[in-house]
C-alpha cells in the first residue's frame, strides 16, 4: 500500500434535533397539558489511534465525514433519539490540526486512545420545558444547535526510538533488516526505500525499541530535492539519530564530503532536529580489507570531528550489529527514565541492563 503521510478532510458532526410543540389530548380531559418533548443530540465526530494503520491513504479518497443529525422532538413526551456517532480510525502518530489557522488541535500519541474532534449540537426544547404557574399552555420551542463543521489537515509522524538517516544505498534496509522484524525491499539501486519502514528490535526478554528507516537524504533535500525529504518530519519524534554512512561507496566518493551534506541537510531543515543525540555508524566495512578498513575509519572521524560516538559495522555481515544495538538500548533507556517521573518506568525497559 502506497505510504501517505498527510491528507485533508471536512468534518461535521449532527446537527440537534428540534424541539417540539404538543399539548396532552385525552378524553373528558379538556385540558392535559404541554407535552412536546426535546430534541435529540447531533452525532459526535470522534478520533480513534489505531496501532494496526500505518497510513492516512483511506483518507485520501474519502474526504467528508458526516455524523447523523438527532432526531426531533415528538409528542407524549418523547425525546428524540441522538445521532449516531462516528469513529475516524487513524496511526498512531496522527496530528490533527486545523487547515483554516494552522493550530494544532490534537495529537494521537498512544494506542487506543480516542478523542472527540467534532461535537455535535445539542437537541432543542420542547414545549413541556417552558411550563410554569403562569404559563400552563406554553407554544415555544428552540431549535436544535448545529453540530460543529471543520476543515482539518492530518499529518503523520511516525513514533519511534531510533531513526535512521543517510544517503541512498548506505545500508539503512540492510541495517533494519539485520537488527529487527521489518522486512524492506534491498536492491542494488539508490532510493530502493519509497517510504518508511518500522521495525522493533529485541535486546531481550521484554527489552525492545521501534527503529524507523526513511528514504534516503540527498544534498538539497530540506529544499525538496529527492525524496527523503517529504519524511525528514518523522525523525522528529526520535530519541536519537543513526548517521549511517557508506564507507566505501561504489562510485569513489568522499565519504567525509557526503556525510558533511547530510548534517548541513538537518540543520537547515529543523536546528531542533540537528540537535538531536545522533550517532554515527560506519557501514560496510566488509568491503575492505582489515588494513584499509583502519586507515579509513581514523582518516574519517578525523576528518569528520564528530563528537559523539562512532560504530563500525557490516549490516550485511552483522559485524558490530548487536554492539551497536545494545548501546542504543542503553540510551533510550537512560533517557526514558530520565523523562519519567521517579515512579514510572517504562515496560519495554523493566527488564534490567543485561540482554
Amino acid at each position: 500500500m502506497k505510504f501517505v503521510d498527510e491528507a485533508y478532510i471536512d468534518i461535521a458532526a449532527g446537527d440537534g434535533g428540534n424541539g417540539c410543540v404538543s399539548f396532552r389530548h385525552e378524553k373528558y380531559k379538556e385540558f392535559g397539558g404541554p407535552n412536546g418533548g426535546d430534541g435529540g443530540r447531533g452525532g459526535h465526530v470522534f478520533a480513534l489511534a489505531d496501532p494496526n494503520l500505518n497510513t492516512l491513504v483511506d483518507f485520501r479518497f474519502s474526504r467528508r465525514h458526516e455524523a447523523r443529525r438527532g432526531e426531533h422532538g415528538m409528542g407524549s413526551d418523547m425525546f428524540g433519539a441522538a445521532g449516531d456517532d462516528i469513529v475516524l480510525k487513524m496511526p498512531v502518530g496522527t496530528i490533527i490540526t486545523d487547515a483554516e489557522t494552522g493550530e494544532v488541535l490534537f495529537e494521537l500519541l498512544k494506542p487506543g486512545e480516542l478523542i472527540t474532534i467534532a461535537k455535535g449540537g445539542d437537541g432543542g426544547f420542547g414545549n413541556m420545558r417552558f411550563k410554569s404557574s403562569i404559563n400552563r399552555a406554553p407554544r415555544q420551542k428552540t431549535p436544535g444547535w448545529p453540530g460543529e463543521k471543520r476543515h482539518l489537515k492530518l499529518e503523520l509522524k511516525v513514533l519511534a526510538d531510533v531513526g535512521l538517516l543517510g544517503l541512498p544505498n548506505a545500508g539503512k534496509s540492510t541495517l533494519i533488516t539485520a537488527v529487527s522484524n521489518a522486512r524492506p525491499r534491498i536492491a542494488d539501486y539508490p532510493f530502493t526505500t519509497l517510504h518508511p519502514n518500522l521495525g522493533v528490535v529485541r535486546v531481550g526478554p521484554e527489552q525492545s525499541f521501534v527503529i524507523a528507516d526513511l528514504p534516503g537524504l540527498i544534498e538539497g533535500a530540506s529544499e525538496g530535492a529527492g525524496l527523503g525529504h517529504q519524511f525528514l518530519r518523522h525523525l522528529q519524534r526520535t530519541r536519537l539519530l543513526l548517521h549511517i554512512v557508506d564507507l566505501a561507496p561504489f562510485d569513489g566518493a568522499d565519504p567525509v564530503a557526503q556525510a558533511k551534506a547530510i548534517a548541513g541537510e538537518l540543520k537547515k531543515y529543523d536546528p531542533a532536529l540537528y540537535d538531536k543525540p545522533r550517532w554515527l555508524v560506519l557501514n560496510k566495512l566488509d568491503m575492505l580489507s582489515p588494513e584499509e578498513r583502519e586507515v579509513r575509519v581514523k582518516d574519517f572521524v578525523k576528518k569528520f570531528k564528530h563528537k559523539g560516538p562512532v560504530f563500525q559495522i557490516s549490516a550485511l555481515t552483522h559485524e558490530g550489529t548487536q554492539e551497536l544495538i545494545k548501546a542504543v538500548y542503553q540510551h533510550i533507556k537512560a533517557q526514558q527514565v530520565a523523562e519519567q517521573p521517579s515512579e514510572y518506568v517504562d515496560p519495554r525497559f523493566a527488564g534490567g541492563d543485561e540482554a
